[in-house]
């Protein structure tokens, strides 16, 4: 991940911090750090990323026909 930047405009230090956090929860961070907080097994990790895929391209597929009916 590279350096993020909120800048603060006007003192509004309030709405930095919101920009902050939807910048970290955009670039998967806090699913990273939830991840990470136990030891997953390869074998584990292998199922799960497999699984992820397979919702992603169902996903993608579903997207496509509908866009195609429309």
């Amino acid at each position: 991940m590279n350096g993020l930047e909120v800048k603060v405009i006007d003192n509004d230090v309030e709405k930095a911090i919101k920009v902050l956090k939807n910048k970290l929860v955009k670039s998967g961070l806090f699913k990273e750090l939830k991840a990470r907080r136990f030891y997953e097994k390869p074998s584990v990790r292998r199922k799960r990323k497999s699984l992820e895929a397979r919702r992603r391209l169902a996903k993608a597929l579903k997207r496509r026909q509908r866009r195609e009916s429309e």
